[in-house]
C-alpha cells in the first residue's frame, strides 16, 4: 500500500468518526427537551409581557416604563412584572399580570387601582 492511498483511507476515516460523532451527540433525552420547552415558554412570555404591559401603563398614567424592577412567574402560566416609578413619573407602583391562556394582560393594578381585571 502506497502512501497516498494510506492517507486517503485516514481521511474518509476522519470523516467517518466526524459523522458518527456528531450524530450520535444530535439525540436528546426527555428532560433536555422539557428544559428547552420551558426556556422557550418564559422566553415567550417575556416578550409577550414586555410588550403588552408598557403600553397599557403609558395608556393609563402618560408615563412611558421600560425595564421592570422584579419579575415573578410559575414558568409555565404566568407572569408578573412590576413597575417602580421615579419622582417624574405619574405612578408609584405599577403592576402587570400576563397569562398565557389569555394571551394577554389578566391584571393591571396602578398605585392599588384595579384597572384590568379578567378571570381566567
Amino acid at each position: 500500500m502506497s502512501n497516498v492511498q494510506k492517507m486517503i483511507i485516514a481521511v474518509i476515516g476522519c470523516f467517518a468518526a466526524g459523522f458518527m460523532l456528531v450524530g450520535t451527540s444530535k439525540e436528546k433525552s426527555n428532560e433536555e427537551l422539557q428544559a428547552e420547552a420551558m426556556v422557550r415558554a418564559v422566553s415567550g412570555m417575556s416578550r409577550m409581557a414586555s410588550k403588552k404591559c408598557p403600553v397599557a401603563i403609558k395608556k393609563e398614567t402618560g408615563t412611558q416604563v421600560y425595564f421592570a424592577a422584579k419579575t415573578t412567574t410559575d414558568k409555565e402560566t404566568y407572569m408578573t412584572m412590576k413597575w417602580v416609578g421615579e419622582e417624574k413619573d405619574n405612578f408609584k407602583i405599577a403592576t402587570c399580570t400576563l397569562h398565557v391562556s389569555l394571551g394577554g394582560i389578566s391584571k393591571l393594578v396602578i398605585d392599588d387601582k384595579i384597572i384590568i381585571d379578567k378571570n381566567i
